[in-house]
């Protein structure tokens, strides 16, 4: 069965930092896009960031120059520095991974959260 993990969420004060990661793990023959995603409380869910499994990376207008998405292809990792952060960035945030196993399959992680105090 596979899976994705999510850790490093957590409290943290406007204007510092925090480090997310996600790992996959089970038969995994390959993985093709990670992303990570956020939703805050009655908002939809959004897209932050995505890394393709050559390197290239998209960001949303919000993070750009703030957050940086990068991944371990030998571990199956993703992970997301989040600079500077505003109240605005609070949210649970969640990895996803376009995979290949046995099928292709699109697998969510379960969240973490991000509180940013004013």
């Amino acid at each position: 069965q596979v899976q994705l993990v999510e850790s490093g969420g957590g409290l943290v004060q406007a204007g510092g930092s925090l480090r997310l990661s996600c790992a996959a793990s089970g038969r995994i023959f390959s993985i093709n896009a990670m992303g990570w995603y956020r939703q805050a409380p009655g908002k939809q869910r959004e897209l932050v960031a995505t890394i393709t499994s050559g390197g290239s990376t998209s960001y949303a207008d919000s993070v750009k120059g703030r957050f940086t998405i990068s991944r371990d292809n030998a571990k199956n990792t993703v992970s997301l520095q989040m600079n500077t952060l505003k109240p605005e960035d609070a949210a649970v945030y969640y990895c996803n991974a376009d995979l290949l196993a046995g099928s292709r399959w699109l697998v969510w992680g379960q969240g973490t959260q991000v509180t940013v105090s004013s």
